[in-house]
């Protein structure tokens, strides 16, 4: 059977192997949803699909709410392509620690359009925007989506044809939401809340500055009424609330595919679309999940706090999302990215079996990160970390790959370590040079960049925007050869990749001490972990 409405209203077949089913009526909220609109998403990607859409089936279940989500792409349209030959419908399976696992057929995407200029669905698109019920457009665009410049500082084409131009026929992502402000504002200047829920800190600080390149281009060039900027900067009008979102969201597994299709359902198998985007009608993910939302909705608040999201002030996000983003999380996601590689690990859990690699990740967490740690009081930091190395990264049902992760190492490194170091560097009681564990890491990205594995073999780096420009330091990358050491220290005081100078800040000398040891011979990296983490317990 193909996943469609119709299995789900006319079949037992599914709630019989455990499926969990919308106990609404899916083309009656579809309706109710293009009527009155209240939530658009931007991003049609796993992060959504298995977290959020989830929980509007919730309220939906639970008749808290009687709209669901329309969802626009505007990057990888393809995406759009395969989830509609399903109905809009998707199958979330949640993967327990414990083995278990739960799946439910997701119906609350009530409408999929692509950003195309002049197509149906951008005018339909443009309609949604006019609607005054709207209030809340969110968006997971990645980390990427909101940079308006290339690596050199320079407007990319798309955005700089937009700022030129005005808001007709605009061509990047962001010209686009604009172009969809912009109508909102000559339809009554409605107010409404742009909620970026992208894993970055200051998620909405970065996309309302975007947003305002725009619209102050614009304005500067004629092409819209100075009303429509102050519309824009009003934020009882137009709000741009931070977040902090963390679950585990991996592409689609072949494993979940065969327990899908065993069920009897036809057609699972995950697409790769021309941009390289994975995408299923199923999406995996683990049951942790975490969403802290600024309390700033000038048209209305969402229910999610109903289905344990929670609002709260601005400083509290900051602190949260700086906990885990900074200290508590991702910097141990990255390291274990960086050696999964070098070590040919393909998942992450596998790594947990490694001592090596669990005692770096616990310094890293436990005694290099706790002790600069913004406690947001609502969260735990030191549990946080608990819940993280002993449940979340050692689940061995999340089949999560360390390749994934290093994809875009270099615009993580600033935020994930750099912030860290920055904190040590400010502090009267702490020194950057105790530092043991972020030198290292950061020594095995450089190593990592080589492309040859701590066995001596060649593997392909992740991708990564800066690669044109880093992979050619280390393309005479040789084992027990010196590999361009001058350069690399002029790599190292790259603040736009570490987010300071580190050889300002003396830490340079370690980390290339550290590298040069890596590369010495095969297992050289392993080596190199070793010694480290013996001179940190003997001190």
């Amino acid at each position: 059977m193909k996943l469609s409405k119709k299995i789900i209203t006319k079949s037992s077949d599914l709630a019989d192997r455990g499926y969990l089913l919308p106990r609404y009526d899916v083309d009656k909220v579809t309706r109710k949803t293009l009527e009155e609109p209240r939530w658009v998403q931007l991003g049609a990607g796993n992060i959504f699909r298995a977290f959020l859409a989830p929980h509007q089936q919730q309220l939906l279940n639970e008749g808290v709410v009687d709209t669901g989500i329309i969802v626009a792409e505007g990057y990888d349209t393809e995406i759009i392509d395969v989830l509609q030959r399903y109905d809009n419908l998707t199958i979330n399976v949640t993967l327990k620690s414990d083995g278990n696992l739960t799946k439910e057929i997701i119906g609350s995407i009530s409408k999929y359009v692509k950003m195309e200029n002049d197509s149906d669905d951008f005018i339909l698109l443009k309609e949604i925007f006019r609607k005054p019920s709207l209030e809340m457009v969110s968006m997971t665009i990645t980390e990427k989506g909101y940079s308006l410049v290339d690596n050199h500082g320079e407007l990319m084409p798309l955005v700089k044809a937009d700022f030129e131009n005005g808001p007709y026929n605009t061509q990047s992502y962001l010209g686009k939401l604009t172009t969809l402000l912009f109508e909102r504002y000559q339809a009554g200047a409605f107010p409404l809340a742009l909620v970026s829920m992208d894993n970055m800190s200051h998620n909405g600080e970065k996309l309302q500055n975007s947003v305002f390149a725009y619209v102050n281009r614009w304005v500067e060039k004629q092409l819209v009424p100075i009303d429509f900027s102050e519309y824009i900067l009003n934020s009882g009008k137009v709000s741009f609330p931070w977040t902090m979102i963390d679950k585990i969201t991996p592409r689609p597994d072949a494993k979940i595919e065969a327990l899908l299709e065993k069920d009897g359902l036809e057609d699972m198998s995950p697409s790769q679309t021309l941009k390289h985007t994975f995408v299923a009608p199923y999406v995996n993910g683990e049951e942790t999940e975490y969403l802290i939302i600024e309390d700033n909705f000038p048209n209305g608040r969402p229910l999610l706090d109903k289905t344990g999201i929670i609002y709260t002030k601005r400083e509290t996000v900051n602190k949260v999302e700086t906990m885990k983003v900074t200290t508590c999380l991702n910097p141990l996601h990255t390291a274990l990215a960086i050696f999964g590689c070098l070590f040919d690990y393909h998942f992450i859990h596998e790594e947990m079996r490694d001592p090596d690699l669990v005692s770096l990740i616990k310094v890293l967490g436990y005694q290099e990160g706790l002790p600069v740690v913004m406690n947001p009081e609502i969260i735990n930091p030191e549990k946080f970390i608990d819940e993280v190395i002993n449940t979340r990264l050692a689940n061995p049902f999340i089949p999560d790959t360390p390749q994934r992760i290093a994809t875009d190492t270099s615009q993580k490194l600033s935020v994930r370590y750099g912030e860290t170091i920055k904190s040590y560097v400010a502090s009267s009681t702490l020194n950057a040079h105790s530092l043991k564990i972020i030198p290292l890491v950061l020594a095995g990205w450089l190593r990592y960049l080589s492309g040859i594995k701590d066995s001596g073999e060649m593997f392909e780096v992740s991708p990564d925007p800066m690669l044109p420009v880093l992979q050619p330091l280390f393309s005479e990358f040789k084992l027990g050869k010196t590999n361009a050491i001058q350069e690399i220290e002029t790599l190292l005081r790259n603040e736009k990749i570490f987010g300071l100078d580190l050889v300002e800040v003396g830490l340079s000398d370690s980390i290339i001490y550290l590298y040069e040891e890596m590369s010495k011979a095969p297992g050289a990296v392993r080596l190199t972990i070793k010694n480290v983490l013996s001179e940190i317990k003997s001190n």
